[in-house]
């Protein structure tokens, strides 16, 4: 988000708490208040109040409450979007299990699924957040991940597509709607089950596939 978008005009110092840490506080506040409220309920004023800071802040650091959420989404899922950048220098026949043990690893930590369950539960419940979330999964996450393979670019990102499909499937049914024994399984046993899947998707299923 370039610079230009996000400083509509800066706020004077009667408007709020500006300074050091400013834009993390608020920030911090906005995932909260999206993961209580949900998307359609939550509101700048609500963010700000929970920052402890004025509205014009919120507006001069991140813009509308599009922007603020799209922002949201990027910090809770930066630790998913540097998987294919950890994944770089790794042999292409395990990037399957290595990209479904760093995903599974993202949502078995709590201190990253508290927030990447707040983003999901928006994403799933507002059409506006959901439209943010695929932008933001489809250009830092997928396309980065089809670059790695020696395929055309749209058989890339329909195997990338696929892969993160797999993924993301099983992590709603086991952490958003709790479905059983997914929701208790060991989390080895999914990864498991799951790695040999999405090498297939991402590399080919049996020898003849390109």
């Amino acid at each position: 988000m370039s610079e230009s978008v996000r400083r509509r005009g800066r706020p004077s110092r009667r408007d709020g708490a500006d300074g050091p840490g400013t834009r993390e506080l608020i920030l911090g506040a906005a995932r909260e208040e999206f993961a209580e409220r949900g998307y359609e309920k939550a509101s700048v004023r609500g963010i700000a109040k929970a920052a402890g800071v004025d509205s014009a802040l919120v507006h001069h650091y991140f813009g509308t409450k599009e922007q603020v959420f799209a922002a949201s989404v990027e910090a809770a899922l930066a630790p998913a979007f540097e998987a294919p950048d950890r994944l770089a220098d790794g042999p292409l026949d395990s990037i399957g299990e290595q990209l479904t043990r760093f995903i599974f690893g993202v949502w078995e930590n709590p201190v990253t699924r508290a927030p990447v369950l707040a983003v999901v539960r928006s994403a799933v419940n507002n059409e506006v957040a959901a439209g943010v979330f695929r932008r933001l999964v489809a250009a830092q996450l997928l396309a980065r991940i089809g670059r790695r393979l020696d395929v055309p670019e749209q058989e890339a990102e329909l195997r990338a597509s696929l892969a993160a499909a797999q993924l993301v499937g099983t992590a709603m049914l086991r952490y958003v709607i709790k479905v059983e024994p997914l929701a208790s399984v060991d989390a080895e046993v999914l990864v498991a089950r799951l790695a040999p899947v999405v090498q297939g998707h991402l590399t080919g299923f049996g020898a003849g596939s390109s």
